[in-house]
């Protein structure tokens, strides 16, 4: 019945992990280039009582034998990075990547991020950046009295001056991609950073680098976030949780029980 106790109580210290990934995938359905998160388990130690193969006889072998296990644990939240719906906007500085690119961006400590959030904005300079101030990496700048700003599916960033019908190159987007980038760091303001489990960047224009796929001026990425799925998680993790609970209280009971037994 110890076992019981403590195998019922990490079930619930999960599920009480799962619905907070469940809360955290919730509240970014309408974030913008987000991608929801998926909470992974691993079963525990188990006791060998008997072990499985051992032998029962001179020539007899026990076929299956007696392990209890010890309970459940978190093993991750894998992110998952399928393609979110894309939303008309009409803004030409509103971009989406068809495929598995990163935008990368540079951070305030100087350092290099990625996302899949194509908002931009400009700044009072001109440069291209984030709706967090975050400069678009390549840097592009464009002048304040362009006209009207281009951007080829190819990443080619043009634009026109009054006066002037032949358009002006104002720069090069380009497109990251990793081996695995559900290893990526969540740094939060939809920005990801590259780690060992990734691996590196691989840069290049769109198109030209394999999976990472082309840009699609005035849209933008929504979430990939499914609500209806994510309600049927969270029911799936509130009755884990209540059949743990029960456990808890029935192995309580039979405490109970063999205390009694001396009356």
């Amino acid at each position: 019945m110890i076992r019981a106790l403590y195998s019922a109580a990490s079930g619930m210290t999960a599920q009480q992990l799962n619905v907070d990934n469940i809360a955290n995938n919730l509240a970014n359905a309408n974030t913008t280039g987000f991608k929801a998160r998926r909470a992974q388990f691993q079963d525990l130690l188990y006791q060998s009582m008997v072990q499985p193969g051992a032998a029962s006889g001179q020539s007899t072998q026990v076929p299956a034998g007696l392990q209890l296990g010890l309970g459940t644990k978190p093993s991750g939240n894998e992110i998952i990075f399928t393609q979110g719906n894309f939303s008309s906007t009409g803004n030409p500085l509103d971009l989406v990547i068809q495929g598995n690119g990163f935008f990368q961006v540079t951070q305030p400590n100087g350092t290099l991020a990625y996302t899949r959030d194509g908002s931009f904005q400009m700044d009072k300079d001109g440069n291209i950046v984030t709706s967090s101030g975050d400069l678009l990496q390549p840097q592009i700048t464009v002048p304040a009295s362009a006209q009207s700003i281009t951007v080829a599916g190819d990443g080619t960033v043009t634009y026109t001056l009054p006066g002037q019908a032949a358009s002006q190159k104002a720069g090069q987007i380009t497109l990251a991609t990793f081996q695995n980038p559900a290893g990526m760091n969540g740094l939060g303001q939809n920005l990801y950073a590259p780690t060992d489990a990734s691996g590196n960047a691989v840069v290049g224009a769109p198109g030209s680098t394999d999976g990472a796929g082309t840009l699609l001026q005035g849209y933008i990425e929504q979430s990939n976030v499914s609500i209806v799925q994510e309600f049927i998680n969270l029911i799936t993790a509130q009755r884990a949780y209540e059949a743990n609970s029960k456990v808890v209280k029935a192995a309580d009971e039979m405490y109970q029980q063999a205390n009694n037994l001396k009356q």
